[in-house]
């Protein structure tokens, strides 16, 4: 009767939780299809209304809103791929390769990420200007192909989810690194990839200051030309909102794709603990 008990306060406590996670993202859309009399409206309006085509079409008009989330879902998904195909290999080799320097290796990559990123922002960017990747989203993907925390993190993953048995089995039955890489240690990752997959698609498709440095108005990403539709002098937050609205659904693709494999994950976790 307790455990029962304690089961349905469980229950209630995360649905509140995800009420209250959910309801700036429900408003938003309300607003997004109404017109900005409604911001002034009390009690504020519950219920979508009928202009968000509308409103959809007006960010279309006033910004390259398609253009926009062209660049940052090819920068965004080839920055995610990259990073943890990438990632994997380099965790891989430190969790389970034996060479000399690797601890030291493994330091310093740590040891990166404790340097603001904005403070190499300036010689990256004149090195941008040497490449002539100004205004091309070059300059976006190929800084982020790989990072110090994608290693790290599945450096971690793979030294404690990846028994070295398992290796050595294959190793006797004649395969190559290569093809553990691709037969034992993809399909071990696969989880934690998943996560940092995950991670790294949200931060370069939120990404803001960079695309505003390298990248000219006429080919901006989401990020930036969210901005621009809240630069005019008279704020349209409806129409910001709907922009908004707009770009956040492929983050909601991306976690509906990608949401399987990292609850198998914890799963996978849950049942080892």
């Amino acid at each position: 009767m307790r455990a029962a008990k304690g089961m349905r306060l469980t229950y209630l406590t995360l649905l509140g939780v995800a009420f209250f996670t959910a309801l700036p993202l429900y408003f938003s859309v309300v607003v997004a299809s109404r017109d900005n009399a409604a911001l002034a409206q009390v009690p504020p309006p519950m219920i979508p209304g009928g202009n968000f085509f509308e409103n959809i079409g007006r960010v279309f008009e006033t910004v390259p809103f398609a253009l926009a989330m062209l660049n940052s879902v090819i920068v965004s998904g080839s920055i995610a791929v990259a990073v943890m195909f990438l990632s994997t290999l380099a965790g891989f080799a430190f969790a389970k390769l034996r060479f000399r320097g690797r601890q030291a290796l493994l330091l310093i990559t740590v040891a990166t990420m404790m340097v603001p990123s904005l403070l190499g922002m300036i010689p990256l960017y004149m090195l941008m200007v040497k490449l002539e990747w100004t205004g091309s989203i070059y300059a976006l993907i190929v800084p982020g192909l790989v990072n110090a925390f994608g290693v790290f993190f599945m450096t971690q993953y793979l030294s404690r989810a990846l028994p070295t048995e398992l290796l050595e089995a294959g190793r006797v039955d004649g395969c190559t690194t290569w093809g553990l890489v691709w037969h034992v240690v993809f399909p071990a990752a696969r989880p934690a990839a998943a996560v940092l997959g995950m991670l790294t698609f949200m931060n370069a498709w939120n990404d803001y200051m960079w695309p505003l440095l390298v990248l000219t108005p006429e080919n901006p990403t989401v990020q930036v030309a969210l901005s621009t539709l809240a630069a005019g002098y008279v704020n349209d937050y409806v129409m910001g909102l709907a922009g908004t609205a707009l770009g956040t659904l492929p983050l909601v693709l991306v976690f509906a794709l990608l949401g399987k494999h990292i609850i198998g994950g914890i799963m996978q976790g849950a049942v080892k603990g």
